[in-house]
């Protein structure tokens, strides 16, 4: 395995691959939420314009096949060799066909944690809001024992629990929810773990975890840098008898000369979980940036490796600035091997901090009152420093006005 130090230099080798997102002439600090695109996933893009082109409406076969190779590249992340990988445009749509394929007559009360992101909390503040389904959200502070606190929530009643494997407010990785599945079988309760965050960051195992029997959501907007368009719901084995309620007529594309049956037919595998007409470009980028990644010997440990070493630097760097705590401060309760693919810095005015920072080339975001930096494994060290001297330029300059 190459070694993480070797992506540290200047350049960083893996910069060239890059060159339409101009990495190295920018300090694109916003790993956490879009990595840029590698060059070749242009090309997939060109792919999916010439099969258009070619085939007209009969694409779709080719489309497949790509939507194929972009479920194997889930799947190969997620160590799973047993459950079915559904492909979405976004967790959203994905995590409000799990929902309505619950029980939630019979079941009507879910459990979640108020740390969780915006496409699960605002669904189930929706949901809470409307009444009739109990939502109950346990502390996401401290992260290690956020599975104790799930499992303690849980009751007969309970149709799911719905948690991060980390947390995007402050990448705090949550542990032992292979316990909340345990407790979960033992209430006849479905578990969902978004790991949005994890994937392609911080090596996840299905069957390390004991996650063998979960759902899992996540995506390539971040991490995996495929783009928009490229979630997945991974469906545990045995689940064959789900009836998803909001369902799109693709659950049945292979099934349309047959419409014979009573009831409303589902596809097998991923099809049961199928919307409708989507734009398959996604897929072509994707599926040609999943090869790129191969071809590199990105794989999850060593990518793990180089996150750790540049999220590390941040830290000693803006420790090195000894900025008054109130003004930025890193929390240090939680040791960083247990931190996944960001840095969060608490501020007194964010917002003002990352405005400053974009204006000297320093892209980051911010979430309340946490600043968010994200490295990725084209920047190299000396654009890591860079980008903490900015925040250090930008924050002493506010506290002398």
């Amino acid at each position: 395995m190459r070694a993480a130090a070797e992506f540290g230099r200047n350049p960083n080798p893996l910069a060239q691959h890059y060159s339409r997102f101009r990495v190295a002439e920018r300090v694109l600090l916003t790993g956490h939420s879009h990595q840029a695109w590698p060059d070749t996933a242009r090309d997939g893009m060109l792919a999916a314009w010439d099969d258009a082109a070619s085939e007209v409406d009969e694409k779709w076969e080719r489309a497949e096949a790509q939507a194929d190779r972009v479920r194997h590249g889930f799947a190969r992340l997620l160590g799973d060799r047993s459950g079915v990988v559904a492909l979405g445009q976004n967790t959203h749509e994905l995590v409000i066909r799990f929902l309505s394929a619950l029980d939630l007559r019979g079941r009507p009360r879910l459990v979640t944690t108020d740390g969780e992101f915006h496409t699960l909390r605002r669904q189930l503040d929706r949901i809470a809001e409307q009444g009739g389904i109990e939502v109950v959200r346990v502390p996401s502070s401290p992260a290690a024992s956020v599975a104790e606190r799930l499992v303690s929530a849980l009751d007969d009643r309970t149709a799911a629990v719905l948690v991060s494997s980390v947390l995007y407010t402050n990448a705090h990785l949550v542990p032992g929810l292979g316990s909340v599945l345990a407790a979960c079988r033992r209430r006849g309760a479905e578990l969902l773990v978004d790991a949005y965050h994890q994937l392609n960051v911080v090596p996840f195992s299905i069957e390390g975890e004991g996650l063998e029997d979960s759902f899992i959501v996540g995506g390539g907007y971040k991490y995996c840098q495929l783009g928009e368009g490229n979630c997945f719901l991974r469906v545990p084995p045995g689940r064959e008898w789900m009836r998803p309620l909001l369902t799109g007529w693709f659950s049945e594309f292979s099934r349309l000369a047959d419409r014979a049956e009573a009831g409303v037919a589902y596809g097998a595998g991923p099809a049961r979980w199928a919307g409708s007409t989507y734009d398959p470009t996604s897929h072509y980028r994707a599926a040609r940036v999943f090869d790129f990644f191969e071809e590199q010997g990105l794989d999850p440990p060593l990518l793990r490796a180089i996150s750790r070493r540049q999220v590390s630097l941040l830290a000693e760097s803006l420790d090195a600035l000894d900025l008054e705590p109130r003004v930025a401060s890193r929390d240090r309760s939680v040791p960083l091997e247990q931190v996944g693919g960001f840095l969060a810095i608490t501020c007194s005015d964010a917002e003002r901090l990352h405005a400053g920072l974009r204006e000297r080339g320093v892209r980051t975001d911010y979430r309340g009152n946490v600043l968010r930096l994200g490295p990725a494994p084209y920047l190299n060290d000396d654009q890591l420093r860079a980008g903490v001297h900015a925040l250090g330029e930008v924050a002493r300059a506010g506290v002398m006005r």
